[in-house]
């Protein structure tokens, strides 16, 4: 597999300068791309719309189409070309020739419309991720391009069809991975590999949960297939709606800079707090782990079903409803005949209560019939809103508000109780119950678990709107309450869940993927594992998974394609007092070097060693801050390390980290994440031993 640089000797089947040609197509691209984007600011819409309205909705559409076509100047317009040896979908028997493809974020036409670059999701492009030397797929060349801040210099050739030629690693490939980065997260749309590719495009109908190590790339996974699934079924989704769900808000903002390099610039994203929060009810308290465990345990389900059942009651006086001069009596009985026959159909508790004045309004309805009566449809609704209807609905099937049921759940113990019998203990119970009960729901120090329980009990009462497409990351740090919160998201749509069960890091965390997806609600979907490393050197990986018997046992170890002598280096001082110093100049060594750095440290270390930054004057960012040539140091908690990635890294106290959570294997989970950050280098310093499972 050759790989080209600017001053390479032409192989045999190009011109005199491959890559000038090269070159020349990215400029006549770009400048195509341009006139594409000109000729839709240039559309007139005033003579071909009716009305106002229809005027700003073309104007959005064109606005929308505008903002796709904009040049991204450091991102690669093209990043490879397939050379078909016969024209796809031609009858080979013809003796049909070839065609020649470039693959790149977007498609761009010339003038003439013919195709100058083709998007990476078209079903021409996919043999550039699929084809082998093993599974040619018609493809004699295919080529990969190098660039550097957007310039194209390099290429690398694999003659497919050529038996002479044997298999290779890219060289290419590897060097787009380790390049340091300053910036937001890497274009990725390159470095796809068969196997995920296989993922990607799987289809829309069906779900997918994919586990895979660190550095395996899930989250490249999870975005190429929300951007596969757009180009593919964009019309559907674009009435059902897309959404990315992430760990926090600086992940959520450190992927979402990567989604235009894959052809799109509108994917909704949220954090799960954020898809359960609700106008005028603040997160201001917190709960004791064992509590948040029961919070977030799916037998809580149950307690708020029954808990929200309880108030519908049995009628046990007869409906009149009167009319003019008649009087229309509906007894006891049929009224109860009525609730319970909906109460047995197990629709919304909201529906059934709309659907309760109805059923009682076509009884008065047949009783004027029978008296000889010709009442319409519009009288059926007149006595569906009907006084004394009204308040006989409202006395057998009450409106609840769903903060008002989780409040009372969590304050009054006899309720609780009740509701709880036979599904939590006695012990569950009081660590539910708050030991100072609030008297309003807005005076409430509602927890981020509590918001999860309000929106179960707000899908009991009124159906939750249902997307397309849901991805999530890093699910593995779900509860089972959180799972059923997403699944609610997408129960008429499908879900791509992405995560690693070795990083689970809450007390709640992912036992098994079987048990997850049945609490999403997609027991059926296919489990997909990712055993190939590409982030993480060799060293580290190897390092990192030493604690996977500890964490998860059974689970599969990354094996990385990386091997990067020396990327590892651990540090030990035996004075505590000169670890802080030992973490500056480790930092001040990483930043000799390309790219981005990460100082990882326990939470409860981050002041400290903010103010040492601070006074030895390095300048360092938070977490989801974008990195420049001028500010490359990182200061990362280990709580909000999960997802990123640095081209070094420098991680301070590993059993620090360990300590700072509620147990020791959530903390060897932790302490795993933070270990498996860096791209290029780890630097590990510490004063205290190290973990047992790391020596």
């Amino acid at each position: 597999m050759p790989a080209h640089a600017p001053d390479t000797t032409p192989d045999a089947t190009s011109e005199a300068d491959p890559l000038g040609r090269e070159r020349s197509h990215l400029a006549a691209s770009r400048a195509a791309l341009r006139a594409m984007r000109e000729d839709v600011e240039a559309l007139d819409i005033r003579d071909v719309t009716a009305n106002w309205v229809n005027a700003i909705v073309l104007q959005a559409q064109i606005d929308d189409r505008i903002k796709a076509l904009a040049d991204l100047s450091h991102t690669p317009l093209f990043f490879g070309r397939l050379d078909y040896l016969h024209a796809p979908g031609a009858d080979l028997a013809e003796g049909a020739e070839g065609e020649q493809f470039y693959i790149g974020r977007r498609h761009v036409h010339d003038a003439g419309g013919d195709p100058m670059v083709i998007d990476w999701r078209a079903p021409v492009s996919q043999p550039f991720y699929r084809a082998s030397k093993q599974d040619p797929q018609d493809i004699g060349l295919r080529r990969r391009f190098g660039y550097t801040g957007g310039e194209l210099t390099a290429y690398e050739d694999e003659h497919l069809s050529d038996p002479a030629e044997a298999s290779a690693v890219s060289k290419l490939l590897q060097q787009e991975i380790e390049r340091p980065r300053v910036g937001p997260m890497r274009d990725i749309v390159a470095t796809i590999q068969p196997e995920q590719d296989e993922i990607v495009r799987s289809g829309l109908s069906g779900s997918v949960c994919v586990q895979g190590g660190p550095g395996t790339g899930k989250t490249a996974v999870g975005l190429h297939r929300v951007a596969y699934l757009l180009y593919a079924h964009r019309d559907r989704l674009a009435r059902t709606g897309t959404l990315v769900i992430g760990p926090n808000r600086s992940f959520l903002h450190y992927i979402e800079q990567v989604l235009p390099a894959l052809g799109e610039l509108e994917v909704k994203q949220a954090t799960v707090d954020d898809l359960v929060a609700r106008d005028g009810l603040e997160v201001r308290g917190t709960d004791a782990a064992a509590t948040a465990v029961v919070k977030g345990d799916s037998r809580m389900a149950q307690v708020l079903r029954r808990a929200l059942e309880s108030h519908v009651t049995a009628p046990t006086e007869a409906l009149m409803v009167v009319r003019g001069s008649r009087r229309w009596r509906v007894p006891s009985y049929e009224l109860a005949e009525m609730v319970e026959e909906l109460r047995n159909r197990d629709i919304r508790y909201g529906a059934a209560r709309e659907a309760l004045p109805q059923r009682i309004a076509h009884a008065v309805l047949v009783r004027m019939e029978q008296a000889g009566e010709a009442p319409d449809d519009r009288v059926q609704d007149s006595v569906a809103r009907n006084a004394a209807v009204k308040a006989a609905v409202k006395e057998v099937w009450p409106p609840v508000d769903p903060a008002k049921l989780v409040l009372r759940l969590l304050s009054d113990p006899e309720f609780l109780a009740e509701h709880a019998a036979g599904v939590l203990d006695e012990d569950e119970q009081k660590l539910l119950l708050w030991p100072k009960p609030f008297r309003s729901v807005k005076s409430a120090k509602w927890s981020a678990a509590d918001l999860v329980l309000i929106d179960e009990a707000a899908d009991l009462v009124e159906r939750t709107h249902s997307l397309g497409h849901v991805v999530v990351d890093e699910a593995q740090d779900l509860s089972p309450m959180q799972y059923r919160a997403v699944g609610r998201r997408c129960t008429t749509g499908s879900a791509t869940v992405l995560g690693d069960l070795a990083q689970g890091t809450t007390p709640w965390a992912t036992r098994s993927w079987d048990e997850a997806l049945a609490h999403l609600g997609k027991p059926a979907a296919v489990v997909e594992e990712l055993t190939a490393g590409f982030r993480v050197p060799r060293e580290v990986i190897a390092y990192a998974s030493r604690l996977l018997p500890s964490i998860s046992p059974g689970l599969a170890p990354v094996s990385s394609v990386r091997e990067t002598p020396g990327s590892l280096r651990i540090s030990a001082t035996e004075d505590p007092s000169d670890l802080t110093p030992a973490v500056l100049a480790a930092c001040r060594e990483s930043l000799a070097y390309e790219g981005s750095i990460g100082l990882i440290a326990a939470d409860a270390r981050i002041p400290a060693l903010a103010e040492a930054l601070r006074a030895a004057d390095l300048p360092y960012l938070s977490p989801g801050e974008e990195t420049t040539a001028e500010s490359r140091l990182t200061l990362v908690p280990a709580s909000l390390a999960k997802g990123l990635e640095y081209d070094y890294v420098v991680l301070d106290e590993p059993a620090a980290i360990v300590d700072g959570e509620p147990d020791e294997r959530t903390g060897l989970r932790r302490l795993y994440v933070c270990l498996t950050r860096a791209v290029s280098g780890l630097t590990l310093l510490h004063a205290a031993p190290l973990p047992t499972a790391l020596v």
